[in-house]
């Protein structure tokens, strides 16, 4: 072998609602096969794994590799905020849009443990992450800030309890869908100030969300530049038109939808929570940042 790495493995076992439970095992089996020394983390929620990750990131291993979804990105992100250690990701979740947007196989395990592996003994690729500032501090992210529609969905979703699984999401899609309403922002993008009534607002360091939604398909990972979508507007019966046009990224075609770039971001508005990597944040107001090139990956490089 080339080089013997320290890798530190973070791993969410109930991915996928706990269908990838497999693949943090296969993944420290298959280093530590290798050769490379590994140590394993699970714990029993989001903020004691992301307090263990930090506490081991502390001995500076080669890299830390996170199995999951783009939740688990989110925490990898976070653990490694003013770092030069690598981030290398296996999917194991159900949207895995950081991975798709960085090469990452998200429908083969092997290859994408493969991947890993041969990424591990080379120079890592750089891109943007963001940090948002909100009333309750920081967080950082790698894909995409929403706040509006889809975000409403989400708050429904993780406050219901039954049926379980992804069926809860469509059930609340379907509730909001018939509360569809136009909400009032006040955006600042690069010191420009201004007032908008949009369904939707998303601030994309990546193109994609929600399993593949392009909903910012000229997004680039290292342009040091956020796309900022806003939809204006719609009819329930033009929402549901428009709607299955993100999955081929097409929807940007019509002219209800706004896209534009920018470094900072403000974002208020009554009653919205904003969610990033599918992960909720906080409720407005909040401020998004760029953090250009301050994020290393274990990927190949376009």
């Amino acid at each position: 072998m080339a080089a013997r790495k320290r890798v530190v493995v973070a791993i969410n076992p109930n991915a996928s609602f706990g269908r990838g439970r497999e693949v943090g095992p296969a993944v420290v089996t298959t280093l530590r096969a290798l050769g490379h020394e590994v140590t394993s983390l699970t714990e029993l929620d989001f903020p004691q794994l992301l307090e263990a990750t930090r506490r081991e990131l502390a001995d500076k291993p080669d890299a830390l590799v996170v199995v999951g979804g783009d939740g688990m990105v989110a925490l990898g992100v976070m653990a490694l905020a003013g770092s030069r250690i690598p981030l290398g990701i296996v999917p194991s979740g159900t949207g895995n849009d950081v991975c798709r947007g960085l090469g990452i196989p998200v429908d083969d395990t092997e290859a994408a443990i493969e991947l890993l592996a041969t990424h591990l003994l080379l120079p890592p690729r750089v891109i943007d992450a963001g940090t948002i500032a909100h009333a309750g501090g920081e967080t950082r992210f790698a894909c995409i800030l929403s706040a509006g529609f889809d975000a409403l969905v989400n708050e429904r979703a993780n406050r219901m309890r039954f049926p379980r699984g992804r069926s809860r999401y469509t059930v609340a899609l379907l509730v909001e869908l018939a509360k569809l309403r136009p909400i009032e922002y006040t955006l600042e993008l690069d010191g420009e100030k201004r007032v908008e009534k949009a369904l939707l607002v998303a601030v994309a360091n990546n193109l994609s969300f929600g399993g593949g939604m392009k909903v910012a398909p000229d997004a680039r990972l290292d342009d040091g530049l956020f796309d900022v979508v806003l939809v204006k507007p719609l009819s329930r019966l033009a929402f549901l038109r428009i709607y299955p046009r993100v999955f081929a990224g097409t929807h940007v075609g019509d002219p209800r939808v706004i896209v534009e770039r920018a470094s900072r971001v403000s974002i208020a508005a009554r009653g919205v929570v904003a969610y990033a990597d599918g992960e909720r944040v906080a409720p407005l107001p909040i401020t998004a940042t760029v953090d250009a090139r301050s994020l290393r990956v274990l990927a190949p490089t376009p």
